[in-house]
């Protein structure tokens, strides 16, 4: 299945559609400046709104810091829990009430690399690929996000 994927970080907007799929639109409240780690241009929810073909739904991602699960976006569409974690470097899990649908991988580019644990709904799809290319996937173990600190901060 076709999916277009159209995604303005500079302005915090992104749309995906496509043929039978439900159209997902986020949006970053208008004047706020985008900061530089997440594609859409923030993680706060207070900054986003989320539909699902046009019925807004509650999104709410973590605030990506040490621990890869701190880069997890929940999301309640019609009472169906979604959530993208991290479960590698470059892979995000994606998950329907809590069990695994597939693995997403996206670099913030606008682009999305998908494997469905069989056949994805056409809800499952848009929205998988959504939150995918608006926070990206994937998150360094915190260890070696730790390490990393630590050698910034040694001369």
């Amino acid at each position: 299945m076709y999916v277009q994927i159209d995604l303005d970080g500079p302005a915090g907007t992104l749309r995906v559609s496509g043929h039978g799929l439900p159209t997902v639109e986020l949006v970053r409240a208008p004047g706020t400046a985008p900061d530089a780690h997440t594609p859409i241009g923030t993680r706060k929810p207070a900054l986003l709104a989320l539909s699902v073909d046009g019925e807004a739904a509650v999104i709410r991602p973590a605030r990506g810091r040490l621990l890869r699960r701190s880069y997890r976006v929940d999301v309640r569409v019609e009472g169906v829990r979604y959530r993208l974690a991290p479960c590698g470097y470059v892979d995000s899990r994606f998950t329907r009430d809590r069990r695994r649908i597939g693995t997403l991988t996206s670099s913030g580019d606008g682009r999305v690399i998908d494997e469905w644990d069989g056949d994805p709904t056409p809800h499952d799809l848009a929205l998988g690929t959504a939150l995918a290319a608006a926070f990206g996937t994937g998150a360094s173990p915190w260890w070696e996000t730790l390490a990393d600190v630590v050698g910034e901060l040694t001369p």
